[in-house]
């Protein structure tokens, strides 16, 4: 139950003014959607500096605000490699990908992201749209899951909230004005989401810098992040995290018996393959992300496409940074013991540094990132369940309204569905479980995506093998336990790949696409 201290009740009158103007705000947007194009996708007419903050605060959510900082709480350095790889992927996506992504949507006509590939790919579109679209849906059913796990996190943290009905708080939110309002109203609301998101990770670690140098001797554990790394040990000192290849490590038996008696040659395979590692969410941010890409495809023209371009990765670099360095202070002043829970140190940093009021505008950033990505996850899984698989099956054409209410109840349905399995999800951990999702959806549709746009050889039939074998390649890796060797998100992207690559040369299309 919540302890209703002085304090609390400033986080929670902070947090209550916050959400309203959040709610207010999204379903003022929600009036102007009339269609289910208007749902899916705000009518492919929004402005470059919408989908560009959308896009970002989308793409980060709970997993830069609470699980990149854990990592970097629990990892230290080594887990920059994580935020060199996210950061050179969204900059890459939106130079090379957005503007790209954005015509052919146009061109097309298309709502969602598995009808584009359908359509771009003639022959098997069917097959394709059924396939993807039931894949997205299953493992977003995790991501949301994911969502609602570190808004309860970050609850508990203030409140001593239980975890249920944490994740029933962030429910409430998230859901109603979702329902009604679709991608418009995700869309917008995303834009203060964003604003509050980076100003969190600015403010934090400047005045964190402050107040562990103005310390007494021993109220903290290190009086600088530098400081806290060294003291911390090699692990979380050095960039390969030091002690990660010495035997009692669970990936030097493993290369050890590919390479015995050669010490210094495991090792040096070893700190490739987490310097790898870490970098490997790079490979999502090609296109494979729907909720990221489906806002190329929403921006109104290619001028706005360059602004958002600009906006997107100023952002990008300051959010990551940001995040990492609250890692950072988060152990300087607690130490690499202090937290039973790593992915906790941001809201604890918060709490620690400033006033009730500003620890309490801040976290909000917190939610606020959570909530963006939970939204705009239900509505895509929604729209693809509703337009690709319900539709189809229905034997009388939906007019605009049905089509949108249908919607609206789909989206309802997925998000009790998200909350049951969210709540008895094995692990609590959002860095896995949206490791996970990057590795499945991302690793294999980022190489749908890139061949489709720069490879005009590839086609229907190996487009759908790319998928089926990606999806399926990431599962059984998962379940076989070498995810504690090598994660997915580093195999599954150049296996896709191998894949396509080797069923476009030998399998001819059907039809010309």
């Amino acid at each position: 139950m919540i302890e209703f201290s002085t304090q609390n009740l400033t986080f929670i009158l902070v947090l209550v003014v916050y959400m309203t103007l959040v709610l207010a705000w999204g379903f003022y947007q929600g009036k102007k959607v009339k269609t289910g194009s208007d749902f899916s996708i705000a009518g492919r007419k929004l402005p470059g500096w919408v989908a560009s903050l959308s896009e970002r605060a989308t793409g980060e959510s709970s997993w830069a605000l609470l699980g990149l900082p854990g990592a970097a709480y629990a990892t230290g350095l080594m887990e920059i490699w994580t935020a060199a790889g996210c950061v050179l992927g969204v900059i890459v996506a939106w130079i090379f990908l957005a503007g790209r992504i954005r015509d052919e949507a146009e061109k097309f006509e298309v709502d969602t992201f598995t009808d584009y590939i359908a359509l771009r790919h003639g022959e098997l579109g069917t097959w394709i749209r059924v396939v993807s679209s039931l894949a997205i849906v299953f493992f977003f059913f995790f991501y949301v899951g994911a969502q609602f796990i570190g808004g309860s996190k970050t609850l508990e943290n203030l409140f001593g909230l239980d975890e249920f009905y944490g994740m029933l708080f962030i429910f409430i939110l998230v859901v109603p004005y979702t329902i009604y309002g679709g991608f418009r109203s995700v869309t917008y609301t995303d834009v203060i989401q964003a604003i509050l998101m980076v100003v969190a990770v600015v403010i934090g670690p400047i005045f964190g810098i402050i107040y562990l140098a103005n310390q007494p001797e021993g109220t903290v554990y290190a009086h600088s992040m530098s400081e806290a790394l060294l003291k911390a040990g090699e692990s979380y000192s050095t960039l390969t995290g030091g002690l990660i290849m010495k035997p009692e490590s669970e990936l030097y038996p493993f290369l050890n018996s590919l390479f015995p008696n050669a010490q210094n040659l495991v090792s040096g395979i070893g700190g490739g393959i987490i310097i790898a590692a870490s970098f490997s969410w790079f490979f999502g941010y090609m296109g494979g992300q729907p909720q990221l890409t489906t806002r190329f495809m929403a921006i109104s023209n290619k001028k706005q496409a360059i602004h958002g371009r600009n906006i997107g990765i100023v952002w990008t670099v300051i959010a990551y940074s940001g995040a990492i360095m609250m890692g950072f202070i988060g152990l300087a002043i607690f130490g690499p013991n202090g937290l039973p829970d790593q992915e906790k140190v941001m809201p604890a940093v918060l709490t620690t540094v400033f006033s009730p009021v500003v620890a309490g505008i801040l976290i909000s950033g917190i939610l606020a990132a959570i909530i963006s990505t939970a939204n705009s996850l239900l509505i895509l899984s929604a729209t693809e369940l509703s337009e690709n698989i319900i539709k189809p099956l229905r034997k009388t054409k939906l007019t605009n309204i049905q089509s949108l209410v249908q919607s609206r109840y789909v989206t309802a349905v997925l998000s009790i569905i998200a909350l049951i399995l969210a709540y008895f999800s094995p692990s609590k951990l959002i860095f896995t479980i949206v490791s996970f999702v990057w590795a499945g959806i991302g690793g294999t549709f980022s190489i749908v995506i890139l061949l489709t746009l720069y490879w005009k050889r590839y086609h229907g039939r190996a487009g759908l093998i790319t998928i089926i074998a990606g999806l399926l390649f990431t599962i059984i890796w998962m379940l076989s336990g070498l995810e504690r060797v090598i994660p997915s998100r580093l195999m599954t992207f150049p296996f896709a790949g191998m894949v396509a690559i080797i069923a476009t040369m030998l399998i001819r299309p059907k039809t010309k696409n």
